[in-house]
């Protein structure tokens, strides 16, 4: 849902709270790492996109200036700022995703209503770090032998990187292949198997489930009454202001600030049950 609205609806207030959002679990789950990730690629990638988006679209009304008889017109760099961040946003939802959603609790989920898509999607998202491992591995044992991508020719250097490679697809796929018949020997995806999991749905988990399902139903009445409709061309127009607007604008900052909350007090319970031992 939050995902999705910030694709979908490029409101400005909407991405400014989902952005703000999930910069905060970013760097609550990340640290340090998020927060270099941020400086270094993402605000240059957003500030970039909003820089580039009026040299190619001249469509709106205010004419700021003229580049090359080109038009840049306020419009378009409105829309490129707003475009940067509905990216900005969803790049650091999926980054929350990948460290929250582990392969075991997406199989959990949806292992015995697409057991095959489900497989393949938890070994994608186990494939990038085991890739970098062992991609580590063939470059320094290609370096004990003498034959370092880095040194030597430039016709060298293509020769072994092509064989680095090789390497890797060779031990991507055949990979894949011992964990899709290991899985197979195992039963997975027949029907009547039963699995072991340390999940259970309990009455927190039903709490939370009705709390998403009526934020969720709040969003949607606010589709279908076209509250986060804004119009960028030719000029902007933003719809007039509604008592239920920021109603709607609360409940998907619930759903964006929800994992920060509910992890912060996690964190604190436990904290404080450290400090009573």
């Amino acid at each position: 849902m939050v995902i999705g609205t910030a694709m979908f609806f490029l409101h400005p207030v909407l991405l400014g709270i989902s952005f703000t959002g999930s910069l905060a679990y970013a760097l609550y789950l990340g640290g340090k790492k998020i927060l270099r990730f941020l400086l270094l690629f993402l605000l240059p990638m957003m500030v970039v996109l909003s820089l580039v988006n009026p040299l190619f679209n001249h469509r709106g009304v205010t004419i700021l200036t003229y580049i090359r008889d080109n038009p840049i017109t306020w419009e378009s760099i409105y829309y490129g700022m707003v475009t940067g961040l509905m990216l900005g946003a969803v790049i650091l939802w999926f980054s929350c995703y990948n460290q929250v959603m582990t392969s075991d609790k997406f199989i959990y989920l949806f292992g015995r209503l697409i057991p095959s898509l489900s497989l393949i999607f938890s070994m994608v998202l186990r494939f990038v770090p085991r890739f970098q491992e062992q991609y580590k591995v063939i470059l320094q044992a290609q370096k004990s032998l003498g034959r370092e991508v880095e040194g030597g020719s430039l016709p060298n250097r293509i020769r072994r990187g092509i064989k680095v490679t090789s390497m890797m697809l060779t031990w991507s796929l055949e990979n894949a292949i011992d964990t899709a018949d290991s899985m197979k020997a195992r039963g997975y995806g027949l029907p009547g198997r039963t699995a072991f999991s340390t999940y259970r749905l309990d009455g927190r988990d039903r709490r939370m489930l009705v709390v998403l399902l009526v934020m969720g139903g709040m969003l949607a009445l606010g589709v279908v009454n076209q509250l986060y409709r804004i119009q960028y061309f030719p000029s902007i127009k933003v719809p007039e202001a509604h008592p239920l607007t920021w109603m709607f604008f609360l409940a998907y900052g619930v759903l964006c600030y929800l994992p920060l909350i509910v992890s912060g007090l996690e964190e604190y319970k436990w904290k404080l049950l450290q400090s009573k031992i």
